[in-house]
């Protein structure tokens, strides 16, 4: 009789059990259902064909091809100063100048005895009775003519090197003196420096030699603008013929335009040596790629779903890259969101607002009356 109660009570337990299993099949089957038919959205682009390049990477130091460290050929006290630090100068123009009142004196005496001894000369050669004057004597005088005219042209010289001029043209980098202090011989006065053209100093590697040639395009990037950077086109100017023992690298010099006077003497820049150039080629984003286990791959979209395809890179060349296999021209392939698919992933391709509102003004110019 126990036995027949414990038997009553399993039965409508097990049947429960049952039901209950029969209703979890079709909502787990459905969920999994919703789950495969969930479109994952993704933004697309095509594969484009471009010209993509080579370059190998750098760090260079400026350098002004042409500077001069103005300095004083005579001791005088600063009688005035014609330019200030910045100010663009041209090559001869008065920087400074110094009080040459001793100079002048001296030049003045130096003319003095040069016309005194060319008097004494004239008297003699207009004399009748020339057998009274020794050859001896005529010979000194000449030889005194020409110590005199030396020495009228040297202190000509002093008074001109009073005026302080600039020897080349460019910009006052520094000023080393003020109205009124004495300068010294040979003192340094003014810094003028020309930077309307800068030389990039670079030192390769010994591997990088068979790949350098004069004329060489380049880009010279300066960072002293953390979010604008400058770049500006620079060339290979002079490739040193040896290679340092020391360090296996060789000298180049890139010429680096600068009329605009953006860069600056001394910076610190970094270097883009463009080495090669493959035109018309498969490109895509960088930013598309995938690189599982160092394999690249890209999803190419096939209908509603994306395809994974194993792809093969050439050049680089800012955030594009070269494919030489894997995808076709014209094929579109994820950009963004790749991330999260997987191969025959279901997508939803979504446009970007920009590109949204680039089109409703294209929409609206092209429905305004004419």
């Amino acid at each position: 009789m126990e036995r027949f109660n414990k038997l009553t009570l399993a039965l409508p337990f097990a049947a429960l059990l049952t039901l209950t299993a029969c209703e979890q099949a079709p909502a787990d089957t459905a969920k999994e259902e919703e789950e495969k038919q969930y479109a994952i959205p993704v933004e697309t682009a095509k594969v484009q064909l471009a010209d993509v390049s080579s370059f190998y990477s750098t760090t260079a130091t400026l350098e002004a091809p042409e500077e001069s460290h103005v300095t004083t050929r005579i001791a005088g006290l600063i009688k005035a100063i014609n330019v200030e630090e910045g100010d663009r100068v041209k090559q001869g123009q008065v920087l400074a100048v110094i009080n040459a009142e001793r100079q002048e004196y001296d030049y003045n005496r130096a003319v003095a005895e040069v016309k005194i001894i060319e008097q004494e000369l004239d008297r003699l050669n207009k004399m009748n009775n020339k057998e009274f004057i020794s050859q001896d004597t005529m010979a000194k005088l000449e030889f005194n003519l020409q110590a005199a005219k030396a020495q009228r042209d040297l202190a000509k010289l002093h008074v001109k090197e009073s005026f302080i001029t600039s020897p080349i043209d460019g910009v006052i980098a520094k000023r080393h003196v003020k109205v009124g202090n004495m300068a010294k011989e040979f003192q340094e006065l003014f810094y003028v420096v020309n930077q309307d053209e800068l030389h990039g100093i670079v030192h390769l590697p010994e591997q990088q030699l068979p790949s350098l040639k004069l004329g060489q395009q380049a880009s010279v990037i300066s960072q002293h603008r953390s979010n604008s950077p400058v770049a500006v086109d620079a060339n290979v100017l002079r490739i040193s013929p040896i290679v340092d023992a020391q360090s296996g690298t060789f000298k180049v010099t890139l010429a680096v335009p600068n009329e605009d006077a953006r860069l600056k003497a001394g910076m610190f820049t970094r270097v883009e040596i463009k080495y090669d150039t493959h035109e018309d080629v498969l490109a895509v984003p960088y930013n598309a790629l995938i690189n599982q286990d160092n394999v690249h791959a890209v999803y190419v979209i096939n209908d509603t779903k994306a395809e994974r395809r194993e792809v093969t890179l050439g050049y680089r060349e800012n955030n594009l890259v070269e494919v030489i296999s894997g995808v076709n021209a014209d094929e579109r392939i994820v950009i963004r969101g790749q991330q999260n698919l997987k191969d025959q992933s279901l997508v939803e391709i979504v446009t970007p607002l920009g590109q949204l509102a680039n089109n409703a003004t294209e929409q609206t110019s092209q429905a305004a009356p004419q």
